[in-house]
């Protein structure tokens, strides 16, 4: 069978498996499916080029999906934690910890919340390992990309990127109590 076809029928049997594997490492559904779709596109555009047999196509697939996974974090900033959404919260980004953090108005209320947001986001900050603390610190508040963290610290990218989700989940975890106060 041509390598185009077993591509093809990989895809449409395989779709929602692949889709749930990059789904799992990605922010949203629709950059899952766009991930998907530029992976498949590009897979098949390869296969013209291919001349040796490949043996197990679904591997080769999955290792272009984790690779194009890997650029897409490459290619912009991760996870921040101003990226966070509270339960029930709509996609559209409303009533997200960012807007009470940088809402510059002034009812006791908005001032109240902020100061108690920070607060709980410090002292999480404070449990945290002095590794992942100073990396969260440096992309999230100082805004400095991952690729000159680690050629300013020497620690490989992929590290810096586990250190700071290790902190954006237990800062998660921690004002998980907070999520459900403000949902109510």
């Amino acid at each position: 069978m041509d390598l185009a076809l077993q591509i093809e029928q990989l895809f449409r049997t395989d779709r929602k498996k692949f889709l749930g594997f990059i789904r799992q490492r990605v922010r949203s559904a629709e950059e899952a499916e766009d991930i998907l779709q530029d992976v498949f596109t590009n897979v098949l555009s390869a296969s013209h080029n291919v001349s040796k047999p490949i043996e197990n196509i679904a591997s080769w697939v999955f290792t272009a999906v984790r690779n194009r996974i890997i650029d897409s974090y490459r290619k912009k900033r991760a996870e921040t934690f101003s990226d966070m959404q509270l339960p029930g919260q709509s996609d559209d980004g409303s009533d997200s910890f960012e807007s009470f953090i940088s809402d510059y108005s002034t009812s006791p209320e908005t001032e109240l919340m902020r100061k108690t947001i920070w607060e709980a986001v410090l002292e999480g900050l404070d449990e945290l390992p002095a590794e992942q603390r100073e990396v969260f610190v440096k992309n999230e508040f100082e805004g400095i990309p991952f690729r000159q963290i680690a050629d300013d610290t020497g620690v490989n990218i992929n590290t810096l990127l586990a250190r700071k989700r290790y902190a954006v989940l237990h800062l998660r975890k921690r004002l998980q109590e907070m999520y459900d106060t403000i949902d109510q």
